[in-house]
């Protein structure tokens, strides 16, 4: 399915006059529209192809149909998915789901739907067809050297396929760990894994970079090998310069201060990017933005006055993707709200007065400092975001549109009723 430029058009025709009053006083309210206005059209949010089904649990999966079954479809989605709001324009693989069989066809596909391909994830956290040796007691850190081999190679040919379509960066996550005490020793873990990781990082091209994500705890319950950003950090500096931490928000113990994780990390130099995604008991991949706006918020806060503090571009400075798991809404609805989400926080973030905050710093003016920024998150900046979507080409309202031509009932009929995503 493709949504014409027309239909477009003419919701943005319908929705203008009210969509105009409310960017005019917004105008006239805020200094420097404009200039936000531009930021939010160079971003862009990644997403992963395995966002595109129906998620679930280890209680059940319910899928809602018109799933896309291949590499091919899953891009199609993502091209309708960034024609609606022009702010997804990547595409992050996961091998060995994503495997192109014909490398030019894809890239070609690609390129049709205004799309790059993000950074490439790897898997060995899962036994794959025909494998010969299982990772159900690790892949990097597993005591068996043959099985760490093969997790080593495992990634270095997620490496080869990532140059093949264009793809500059590595994910690694690592299921790695232990369920019980005295299950593993600690230390050799550790020195397993970064050996691990030193072979597939020397295996990198010279542009390309390491993400090395941690998580705190699952599937493994007493230790994770790479369980919080310090152990991550930790790996990153003794890979080298092209190794990098990966912050996912879920991937935290309950309570966490992740906009101080991320604005240390980004002082060292030792951030790479970020998943989005959100939770209320631990990594429960829910949409960007429904538990916890005020968060992300203070994230972007800490990102905007970071990046800016070394020059870095705001758009291609760092990784940004979505990782959620869309257990009973339609993916493609759910990867609306949560791009509109992830541009709500990065749009007040850019409105924070920095001086002013700065000053009530210095000064200790808690309750300044309070203000400024709660301020900022109480201002309705969607029609900001609008306004971008409009001067790209995109919906000025995505989500109704996606409801009003009936896409995910068209994808039914295109691909059936009982469809699975590759992968999931």
């Amino acid at each position: 399915m493709t949504i014409e430029n027309y239909q477009i058009e003419q919701q943005n025709s319908d929705l203008q006059e009210s969509h105009q009053q409310k960017i005019d006083f917004l105008v006239s309210q805020i200094p420097g529209i404009d200039n936000v206005i531009n930021k939010l059209i160079d971003f862009q949010i990644a997403i992963p192809s395995w966002a595109l089904g129906t998620g679930g649990t280890r209680f059940g999966r319910f899928s809602g149909g018109g799933e896309p079954r291949t590499l091919e479809e899953k891009m199609e989605d993502i091209g309708l998915l960034h024609q609606l709001n022009k702010s997804s324009g990547a595409i992050s693989l996961h091998i060995p789901w994503d495997i192109p069989t014909d490398y030019n066809a894809i890239k070609s596909l690609a390129t049709q739907k205004g799309l790059r391909f993000d950074a490439m994830n790897s898997n060995t956290f899962q036994d794959q067809k025909d494998q010969p040796h299982s990772y159900k007691f690790g892949s990097l850190q597993n005591v068996n050297k043959a099985v760490r081999k093969q997790a080593i190679e495992h990634n270095i040919e997620v490496i080869r396929q990532g140059v093949n379509l264009g793809s500059d960066s590595l994910t690694v996550w690592l299921a790695d760990g232990s369920c019980f005490p005295g299950q593993l020793n600690f230390r050799k873990a550790f020195q397993n894994t970064l050996e691990s990781l030193q072979e597939i990082y020397a295996a990198l091209p010279t542009s390309w970079k390491m993400f090395v994500e941690y998580k705190a705890y699952e599937p493994n319950f007493y230790s994770t090998t790479v369980g919080d950003w310090g152990q991550s950090l930790l790996y990153a500096n003794k890979l080298g310069p092209k190794a990098y931490t990966l912050v996912d928000l879920g991937h935290h113990l309950p309570n966490a201060n992740i906009e101080q994780i991320v604005s240390l990390l980004l002082m060292e130099g030792k951030l790479g990017g970020f998943h989005f995604n959100d939770s209320k008991y631990g990594d429960d991949d829910l949409t960007a933005g429904s538990m916890k706006p005020y968060q992300l918020f203070l994230i972007f806060n800490e990102l905007v006055e970071g990046m800016d503090a070394k020059g870095m571009n705001h758009a291609s400075g760092l990784g940004w993707m979505i990782d959620a798991s869309h257990n009973v809404k339609d993916p493609l609805e759910d990867l609306i709200q949560s791009v509109e989400a992830i541009m709500i926080a990065y749009s007040q973030a850019l409105l924070v007065d920095r001086k002013a905050l700065e000053e009530a710093q210095h000064a200790n003016d808690v309750v300044k400092c309070q203000e400024i920024l709660q301020s900022v998150f109480r201002t309705d900046v969607r029609a900001i975001i609008a306004e971008a979507r409009l001067r790209s080409g995109a919906s000025l309202d995505p989500l109704s549109l996606y409801r009003s031509l009936n896409v995910r009932e068209q994808l039914v009929k295109e691909r059936g009723v009982i469809t699975i995503a590759t992968g999931l």
